[in-house]
């Protein structure tokens, strides 16, 4: 086993310094414009790992020439089309820090948009059907940021259209992963943090599809708590705006079922710490009744 694994090792290695030694595998004659050709016509094809190598080879041979800066412009797009989110990020920052005067700079902040949207995506989460609203939001929150500064420094650019509806999307998402930490406050006792989720999605993310969510969240959460006046005030404003909400019975009161058996447990969920005869925590995800209409 010991050998096959150093065997493999070296495989690894001999393909890594092969893979290296083969960014440099064009002739040493070819001039600039010749290698910036090279690289459009890799882009062209679609094969973003040699545009990729000849965007760097060009650089690297004319770091000074008059396609220096559309080398580095066009390298983010290929390191995002070759789905390297992380050095497509890491390339808009440098050309961003060294032109930020120049004339496409716009670009930059959207493709490093677009590699932040796409930078919490696994392998296979292109392919499997995966609920992102579950994942860490730090790179949706970064996308949305890298939009807006796009909006706020160029409103009338070829992008703004695009960076807009993905803003919309990504405020939803958000908002939704607010709910689904209120759902997981919920399973752990946490009634005041959830309510404080349910708020945060009201205060900042209205006019999404989580806001009647984030209503029926607080409503749960102050009933819990025994605020009383909160949940009621809660309730109105949930009863007013969403009243096909799927935590309102047909009575047009809530469904507090929950709030009950938290409070009345019997000796078998006490003495159990809860481990038995337990009621399940709410989960509120009115996703399939929004997509219903």
């Amino acid at each position: 086993m010991n050998i096959t694994i150093k065997t493999l090792f070296f495989i690894s290695i001999c393909l890594f310094f092969t893979a290296c030694a083969s960014d440099d595998d064009r002739p040493q004659n070819m001039t600039e414009k010749e290698l910036y050709e090279a690289a459009q016509d890799d882009l062209s094809n679609e094969s973003f790992q040699s545009a990729v190598r000849t965007l760097q080879l060009l650089e690297a041979r004319y770091p000074f020439g008059p396609y220096a800066e559309q080398s580095q412009l066009e390298i983010i797009y290929a390191h995002y089309r070759a789905f390297e989110p992380e050095a497509a990020i890491a390339a808009a920052d440098r050309f961003l820090r060294l032109h930020p005067q120049h004339p496409n700079v716009d670009y930059a902040y959207y493709i490093k948009g677009l590699a932040n949207y796409a930078e919490g995506e696994g392998a296979l989460d292109r392919f499997l059907p995966t609920d992102m609203t579950m994942r860490d939001p730090g790179a949706a929150l970064q996308s949305f940021e890298d939009f807006r500064q796009l909006l706020i420094r160029f409103p009338d650019s070829t992008y703004a259209s695009d960076a807009k509806a993905r803003m919309l999307y990504l405020r939803a998402r958000l908002a939704r992963y607010e709910i689904n930490a209120a759902n997981y406050y919920f399973k752990r006792g946490s009634y005041v943090a959830a309510a404080n989720r349910g708020l945060y999605v009201v205060e900042n993310f209205s006019q999404t599809p989580a806001v009647s969510d984030a209503l029926a969240v607080m409503v749960q959460a102050y009933q819990l708590l025994g605020l009383d006046e909160l949940a009621n005030d809660s309730f109105l404003v949930l009863k007013t705006n969403y009243p096909s909400h799927p935590s309102i019975n047909e009575d047009g009161t809530f469904r507090d079922e929950f709030t009950i058996a938290a409070n009345e447990k019997s000796w078998l969920n006490k003495i159990t710490f809860g481990l038995l005869d337990h009621k399940a925590p709410p989960i509120f995800d009115n996703r399939a009744e929004y997509l219903a209409r």
